[in-house]
Order: structure tokens, then sequence, then C-alpha cells
């Protein structure tokens, strides 16, 4: 598959976005929502015997006509083509997650993000980090609360870098306990620099993508999340009710799993799934 096999029309079918193709705040917002409603966040190529490599055309056969998934390189690598082909101005940025086993940051080139830039403001978007994941762009110009249903974000700045920070499930305000997520700064990158990057996260211990078979998609309401063999359903609060966050867990029998992918992810993978779920090794260089 070459670059001119990558449709556009397609690409936005596959997300179930309908609406106009052309460069606004408010288009940015629906295909960000749309692609994380869609698009599972998913790391089983690297459980099922296969590679990811960061070339486009490939990440649109297996994103777009195979309708599978990906983690953040392959989500924000081709998103970042779709923002550029609706005329968006895209900018690819480096992220650094911080670990909640170790509390330290993995090293740059750790997780693929991307800032728009649209009528002289800066946005942040995101459709490859899973559960934590904002659904519409997040500000680049405010360093004040940014809520989003039941959740609230902010990027706090500090020494020379921008920090992704949430409340997890929850809003306390501008006081309550904030948790960092992931730091950046804005300088431009390339896809092919985030190549070495890739290849670690398919293949070390420290890497949560080798150490456990998982894939995770956004639904209204709530989130669907399979990881090792246990299929794990959260609903979210709806505003007013008053209601905490529900979390129900399904374990799973080996046979159950790729049916279980299949009728609530829309994946069907073409070589067997080895369900892994082992712990993480700390990784010997901290940042």
């Amino acid at each position: 598959m070459t670059s001119v096999d990558m449709d556009l029309g397609k690409y936005l079918s596959r997300i179930g976005f309908s609406g106009p193709v052309e460069p606004t705040l408010e288009v940015l917002r629906s295909v960000q929502t749309c692609h994380q409603l869609s698009v599972p966040f998913e790391n089983l190529t690297v459980h099922s015997g296969g590679r990811v490599q960061l070339d486009p055309p490939l990440l649109y056969d297996k994103i777009v006509n195979q309708r599978r998934g990906g983690f953040c390189f392959e989500n924000n690598g081709l998103f970042s083509w779709l923002l550029d082909k609706m005329g968006f101005q895209v900018t690819v940025l480096s992220g650094q997650v911080k670990s909640l086993k170790t509390g330290r940051y993995g090293p740059p080139f750790d997780h693929l993000i991307l800032m728009v830039s649209l009528d002289g403001q800066r946005w942040l978007c995101d459709v490859g980090f899973g559960v934590p994941c904002f659904s519409v762009p997040l500000s680049l110009e405010t360093s004040g609360l940014q809520e989003q249903g039941h959740r609230v974000y902010r990027i706090r700045e500090g020494m020379g870098m921008l920090f992704l920070e949430w409340q997890r499930e929850e809003n306390r305000g501008p006081d309550g306990d904030w948790a960092e997520i992931y730091k950046f700064t804005l300088e431009p990158r390339r896809l092919e620099e985030f190549a070495e990057m890739c290849q670690y996260h398919q293949s070390s211990p420290c890497s949560i993508f080798f150490c456990k078979s998982l894939c995770t998609v956004l639904k209204p309401g709530g989130r669907l999340t399979y990881i090792g063999r246990r299929l794990i359903s959260v609903t979210f609060p709806t505003e007013g009710s008053g209601r905490e966050v529900e979390t129900t867990t399904r374990e799973l029998k080996d046979e159950e799993i790729p049916g279980v992918l299949a009728e609530h992810f829309g994946i069907v993978l073409k070589s067997p799934l080895i369900p892994k779920d082992e712990t993480i090794t700390p990784p010997p260089v901290m940042y």
C-alpha cells in the first residue's frame, strides 16, 4: 500500500465523522471525540506475532482498512495525517509518561502527541493514551482548570516543560489532588524520530505494552478495557446524578477473548492472541 491509497473520506467514515471538512475548532473537537469512540487504544499486534512499523500507509491500512487500533505512535501518528489533510496546522510533539509504579518519567519520545495551531490559539490533541485521555483538545493558552464531564485537567508549566495533570475520576476544583500524566515540550518532532521508542515498547520488560496485552475504547458514558484475561467496564457519572464512577470486572477464559475483542472492540486478529498480564520491571534509568 502507498500514500496514494490513503483516502480522507474513508478515514472519516471509519471514525463515524460526517460533518464539514474544514479547519475549525468545532470540527477539531468532533474528530478527536469520534476517533476515541471508534478507534481502540491497543497493543494486540505485539501479542499476536506481529511488529508495529511507523509507516503511514501501513498505519492507515491497519486502522482504517482492517478496523484495528494502536498505541500512541500509531493512533496519533495517523491522526496527524488526518488533521493535516483536513487543513489543520499540526505539529508532532514528544511526551514523557509518568509511571504509576516508579513515580518517574519515561525517556524522550516515550509518547507521541499533537499540537494544533488554529486562529492564533494552540491546542493539545491526543487520541492515543487510553484511560486518562481527554476526549476533546485542551487549550495550551491557559494553566487554569479545563473541565470535561466529571473530569478536570490542567496544563502546568515548570522547569522548561509543560505538565499535563488531572484529578483522576473526580473534580475537586483547583485545590484538589492533582496527578501528573505526562510532560512535554513544544519542540517540533518527526514521526520517524519515535521509531526507536516504538521498538522499545514492543520488546522491553520495562514497558506495559510488552508486559500486558490490552485494548481500551471510549464509550458513550464510560470506557471498556480488556487487559490480560479481564474485561473492565467503567460507567461515568451523569451530570447532577451525585453518583461516582462505577467499575465492574469480568474474568475471561482464553477461548472467550477473541469473541470479546470482536463483539466489544470490533477487532478480529489475523493470528492467535497470546494473553499476557505480567509485572512490569522498573526501568534502570530514571527521568
